[in-house]
């Protein structure tokens, strides 16, 4: 799996993974004001920006992905961020490679297992009628009828591509996401205790980690600290950069 990704600056190496349906350019301004002070990578996880289709997606496909870009790119160890479903990865990359990890930092998501509540969206994306579709107008227009939240429709529009010929695509592959959700819900189970230390990021206009999953974390991590940013929604790095920056930057240096 040659997974897509960009790098930025110098240092000890900060690898950075999106959420679900999210994208490595999502974290792009994020990434630039970090990299003043290390060397920040960004991957596209597998069936997700330009990084390749695959049939195959549960967490642990996507930690062993990581574990061989990490060695085919020679990084022998790196702090790890990671965002909502990139977040878990990270949590299972952490438990199946603990050797490659320094310091973790988890953004607003749990290891616990989750309902749901994307369902209605991937249904709305399988039927937006691509081949119907001219500009990225009328595609906009489409989605709001059945994803009425425009920061929501903004952000899953970005995964529409424009081929050669001039007819939209989507970048990722929604059909096997929306086919393996069930993978993407499911609780990171840990083989033994974690002493790495481990950061977890709580948006406060977010139900993703709620107060009591202090308790929930504290299982399985004996180093690890709660932060909660109250005005973030899920999209942290998007609703409170320079917060989760100077959050971020405190606890690796």
């Amino acid at each position: 799996m040659n997974l897509n990704f960009k790098e930025y600056g110098s240092g000890q190496p900060v690898i950075i993974l999106h959420g679900l349906l999210g994208m490595l350019d999502n974290w792009h301004s994020f990434a630039k004001k970090l990299s003043q002070d290390y060397w920040v990578i960004l991957v596209d996880q597998r069936n997700h920006g330009k990084s390749p289709h695959s049939e195959e997606f549960n967490y642990d496909i996507l930690a062993d992905d990581l574990y061989d870009f990490m060695e085919t790119n020679h990084i022998p160890k790196s702090h790890m961020i990671g965002h909502s479903m990139g977040g878990k990865t990270v949590l299972n990359f952490l438990n199946k490679y603990p050797e490659k990890v320094e310091r973790t930092i988890i953004v607003d998501i749990s290891p616990k297992a989750y309902s749901g509540g994307h369902e209605k969206i991937f249904e709305a994306l399988l039927d937006l009628p691509l081949s119907e579709i001219a500009t990225r107008k009328q595609a906009y227009d489409w989605l709001m009828k059945r994803v009425p939240e425009e920061s929501t429709s903004n952000f899953l529009l970005k995964n529409l591509r424009r081929e050669k010929g001039g007819e939209f695509n989507w970048k990722a592959n929604i059909e096997v996401l929306r086919d393996s959700y069930e993978n993407i819900k499911e609780e990171i189970f840990f083989s033994e205790n974690i002493e790495h230390p481990s950061l977890f990021v709580q948006a406060g206009q977010s139900d993703y980690i709620s107060d009591d999953d202090d308790t929930f974390i504290g299982r399985d991590f004996s180093n690890y600290k709660i932060v909660k940013i109250e005005n973030a929604g899920h999209w942290v790095h998007v609703d409170e950069p320079e917060v989760l920056l100077n959050e971020v930057k405190r606890f690796l240096d």
